[in-house]
Protein backbone atom coordinates (compact mmCIF):
# COMPACT_ATOMS: atom_id res chain seq x y z
CA UNK A 1 0.00 0.00 0.00
CA UNK A 2 2.70 2.27 0.94
CA UNK A 3 4.32 2.15 -2.82
CA UNK A 4 1.00 2.97 -4.31
CA UNK A 5 0.17 5.88 -2.04
CA UNK A 6 3.13 7.63 -1.60
CA UNK A 7 2.87 11.86 -1.28
CA UNK A 8 6.52 12.53 -0.45
CA UNK A 9 9.12 11.24 2.02
CA UNK A 10 8.24 12.67 4.97
CA UNK A 11 4.40 12.37 3.26
CA UNK A 12 3.93 8.98 4.75
CA UNK A 13 4.55 9.57 8.59
CA UNK A 14 1.26 11.28 8.64
CA UNK A 15 -0.22 8.05 6.71
CA UNK A 16 1.69 5.75 9.14
CA UNK A 17 0.08 7.20 12.00
CA UNK A 18 -3.62 7.41 10.73
CA UNK A 19 -2.49 3.84 10.00
CA UNK A 20 -1.24 2.86 14.08
CA UNK A 21 -4.65 4.28 14.90
CA UNK A 22 -6.69 2.52 13.26
CA UNK A 23 -5.02 -0.26 14.58
CA UNK A 24 -1.89 -1.11 12.62
CA UNK A 25 0.92 -3.47 14.26
CA UNK A 26 4.17 -1.20 15.24
CA UNK A 27 6.43 -3.08 13.31
CA UNK A 28 3.76 -2.61 10.11
CA UNK A 29 4.13 1.50 10.93
CA UNK A 30 7.99 1.27 10.98
CA UNK A 31 7.82 -1.04 7.76
CA UNK A 32 5.12 1.39 5.74
CA UNK A 33 7.86 4.43 6.44
CA UNK A 34 10.74 2.21 5.10
CA UNK A 35 8.47 1.82 2.27
CA UNK A 36 9.97 5.18 0.68
CA UNK A 37 13.03 3.38 -0.80
CA UNK A 38 9.87 1.20 -3.40
CA UNK A 39 8.02 4.24 -4.62
CA UNK A 40 7.14 3.83 -8.97
CA UNK A 41 9.22 6.63 -9.86
CA UNK A 42 12.57 5.23 -8.12
CA UNK A 43 11.98 1.89 -9.22
CA UNK A 44 11.13 3.06 -12.91
CA UNK A 45 14.79 5.31 -12.28
CA UNK A 46 16.10 1.65 -11.69
CA UNK A 47 14.51 0.36 -14.71
CA UNK A 48 16.15 2.59 -17.00
CA UNK A 49 20.04 2.17 -15.33
CA UNK A 50 19.99 -1.63 -14.90
CA UNK A 51 16.86 -3.00 -16.30
CA UNK A 52 14.01 -4.85 -15.84
CA UNK A 53 15.53 -7.98 -14.28
CA UNK A 54 17.83 -6.06 -11.97
CA UNK A 55 14.62 -3.59 -10.90
CA UNK A 56 12.98 -7.04 -9.91
CA UNK A 57 15.75 -8.00 -7.87
CA UNK A 58 16.22 -4.38 -6.07
CA UNK A 59 12.42 -4.43 -5.80
CA UNK A 60 12.19 -7.97 -3.78
CA UNK A 61 15.65 -7.26 -1.85
CA UNK A 62 14.11 -4.30 -0.77
CA UNK A 63 10.69 -5.63 -0.15
CA UNK A 64 11.91 -8.34 1.86
CA UNK A 65 14.32 -6.23 3.92
CA UNK A 66 11.07 -3.83 4.83
CA UNK A 67 9.35 -6.62 5.92
CA UNK A 68 12.00 -8.13 7.94
CA UNK A 69 12.84 -4.64 9.59
CA UNK A 70 9.25 -4.64 10.08
CA UNK A 71 8.75 -8.37 12.32
CA UNK A 72 12.37 -7.38 14.25
CA UNK A 73 11.08 -4.08 15.52
CA UNK A 74 7.67 -5.94 16.51
CA UNK A 75 9.46 -8.69 17.96
CA UNK A 76 12.32 -6.88 19.56
CA UNK A 77 10.05 -3.89 20.71
CA UNK A 78 7.43 -6.01 21.77
CA UNK A 79 9.88 -7.99 23.98
CA UNK A 80 11.59 -4.80 25.58
CA UNK A 81 7.76 -3.40 26.25
CA UNK A 82 8.42 -0.32 24.06
CA UNK A 83 5.26 -0.34 21.76
CA UNK A 84 3.04 2.33 23.10
CA UNK A 85 0.01 0.76 24.39
CA UNK A 86 -2.46 3.90 23.38
CA UNK A 87 -3.46 4.52 19.96
CA UNK A 88 -3.84 8.19 20.17
CA UNK A 89 -1.33 9.50 17.46
CA UNK A 90 -2.34 13.28 16.66
CA UNK A 91 -2.20 13.86 12.80
CA UNK A 92 -2.28 17.77 12.98
CA UNK A 93 -3.89 19.83 10.34
CA UNK A 94 -1.58 22.34 9.48
CA UNK A 95 -2.63 25.49 7.03
CA UNK A 96 -0.78 28.33 5.43
CA UNK A 97 0.74 30.64 8.08
CA UNK A 98 3.75 33.30 7.99
CA UNK A 99 6.55 31.74 10.47
CA UNK A 100 10.37 31.55 9.99
CA UNK A 101 10.02 29.04 7.43
CA UNK A 102 8.18 31.17 5.01
CA UNK A 103 10.45 34.11 5.33
CA UNK A 104 13.40 32.02 4.59
CA UNK A 105 11.68 30.14 1.85
CA UNK A 106 11.21 33.71 -0.17
CA UNK A 107 14.67 34.42 0.97
CA UNK A 108 16.35 31.75 -0.84
CA UNK A 109 14.03 32.28 -3.36
CA UNK A 110 15.22 35.50 -4.62
CA UNK A 111 18.78 34.87 -4.01
CA UNK A 112 17.95 31.59 -6.46
CA UNK A 113 16.61 34.51 -8.79
CA UNK A 114 19.96 36.72 -8.18
CA UNK A 115 22.09 33.53 -9.06
CA UNK A 116 20.07 32.77 -12.04
CA UNK A 117 20.70 36.28 -13.51
CA UNK A 118 24.00 36.19 -12.71
CA UNK A 119 24.76 32.74 -14.18
CA UNK A 120 23.00 33.83 -17.61
CA UNK A 121 24.83 37.57 -17.56
CA UNK A 122 28.08 36.06 -17.30
CA UNK A 123 27.88 33.55 -20.28
CA UNK A 124 26.54 30.70 -18.10
CA UNK A 125 24.62 29.19 -21.36
CA UNK A 126 27.36 29.16 -23.33
CA UNK A 127 29.54 27.32 -21.06
CA UNK A 128 26.56 25.19 -20.36
CA UNK A 129 26.22 24.60 -24.02
CA UNK A 130 29.65 24.06 -24.76
CA UNK A 131 29.58 21.39 -22.13
CA UNK A 132 27.56 18.90 -24.08
CA UNK A 133 28.78 15.68 -25.40
CA UNK A 134 30.33 12.29 -23.89
CA UNK A 135 34.33 12.02 -23.24
CA UNK A 136 34.54 9.88 -26.18
CA UNK A 137 33.35 12.67 -28.17
CA UNK A 138 36.50 14.07 -27.47
CA UNK A 139 38.69 11.57 -27.89
CA UNK A 140 37.12 11.48 -31.25
CA UNK A 141 38.40 14.82 -32.39
CA UNK A 142 41.70 14.26 -31.46
CA UNK A 143 41.48 11.40 -33.55
CA UNK A 144 40.81 13.27 -36.55
CA UNK A 145 42.82 16.54 -35.71
CA UNK A 146 46.03 14.84 -35.62
CA UNK A 147 46.83 14.81 -31.87
CA UNK A 148 45.86 11.50 -31.60
CA UNK A 149 48.49 9.50 -29.33
CA UNK A 150 52.08 7.76 -30.31
CA UNK A 151 50.53 4.07 -30.80
CA UNK A 152 47.52 5.42 -32.57
CA UNK A 153 50.08 7.38 -35.21
CA UNK A 154 51.89 4.59 -35.66
CA UNK A 155 49.12 2.28 -36.60
CA UNK A 156 47.83 4.75 -39.33
CA UNK A 157 51.72 4.96 -40.96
Amino acid sequence: MAILSFVCSIGNVPLAAVLWNGGISFGGVVAFIFADLLILPILNIYRKYYGTRMTLVLLGTFYAAMVGAGYLVELLFGAAGLIPKERNAMVMEEGISWNYTTWLNIAFLILAAVLLVWFFRTGGRDMLAMMGGSPDSATDHDHHSGHAPAHERARRA
